[in-house]
């Protein structure tokens, strides 16, 4: 012990991940040896993360959380790491992000603006320009937002591709970001993704009315092991639901949005025409 190095963990992020995992360590009496057998990484590796002198990796903290039994809890390595990569967003949304990844299966519904899975980059931007122009966020934050939303397009693209069924409200297709020239490619995007043979886009008309089900965005997740869970946001954090006694009722009212919303020709069609209307 004459050679350990002591770190504080309110020195910065990875400091913090480093204390708790050498603390997590200690607690089941395990060597760094030891501990790096199990994880198979070499002691130095998990000596350098311990004590701030490497920025652990996505798949360190998945190895580590499997072998300290945290894998998919709210104390996992993986959701740390998650909440220092995208410490800009909402809260609870970098978790959301981490099940997101690894989702066979994804369906969401959105209100007013385009989801951020299919947005251009000049999109993205548009909004975040605003969103720092009124004080909310920094320019910092705002680039790393843009960044974020191509990442998580990046994450969907693998192999095999999950499945994504998105319902838009009409009122996404409607409202205009930015000028003519950046709705023009954010329309294209759309029809592009809807193309796509693990795609489904469908439009919620506004002549839904009140058997539209959702009046916020939602998305559920279906992942490897088939558990499924949902997705909500508040105006300050959002929530990863894993309850399956109110998971299901979420899965169900998104069958009858599906069953009411436009079919995908003729949602296709919409976004055609307003793209057409577009100056």
């Amino acid at each position: 012990m004459a050679n350990r190095k002591e770190l504080d963990p309110d020195a910065s992020p990875q400091a913090s991940l480093g204390a708790r995992l050498r603390r997590e360590r200690e607690q089941r009496g395990w060597t760094q040896r030891e501990f790096g057998a199990q994880m198979q990484y070499s002691p130095t590796q998990v000596s350098h993360v311990e004590t701030g002198l490497k920025i652990a990796t996505l798949p360190f903290c998945r190895r580590a959380d499997a072998v300290l039994g945290l894998a998919g809890t709210e104390e996992s390595f993986e959701r740390e790491w998650l909440g220092m990569k995208y410490g800009a967003l909402l809260e609870g949304f970098p978790g959301f992000i981490g099940y997101e990844r690894r989702a066979v299966e994804i369906r969401l519904y959105e209100v007013g603006v385009i989801p951020g899975l299919f947005q251009t980059a000049e999109y993205a931007a548009t909004i975040e320009d605003h969103s720092v122009a009124r004080g909310a966020i920094t320019p910092e934050h705002a680039r790393e937002r843009v960044a974020i939303v191509a990442d998580r397009q990046t994450a969907i693209e693998r192999t095999p591709r999950p499945l994504i069924h998105a319902v838009l409200d009409e009122s996404c297709v409607r409202r205009h970001v930015g000028g003519p020239e950046v709705m023009r490619a954010q329309y294209d995007k759309l029809l592009e993704f809807a193309e796509q043979p693990n795609a489904m886009l469908q439009i919620a008309p506004f002549s839904m009315g009140e058997r539209r089900p959702f009046n916020l965005p939602v998305t559920i997740l279906t992942l490897p092991g088939r558990s499924v869970m949902s997705y909500a946001e508040s105006a300050h954090r959002g929530h990863l639901e894993r309850d399956s006694r109110f998971v299901d009722p979420t899965l169900s009212a998104y069958y009858q949005l599906q069953k009411y919303a436009l079919p995908q020709a003729d949602s296709v069609s919409m976004i055609n025409e307003v793209r057409k209307g577009t100056p």
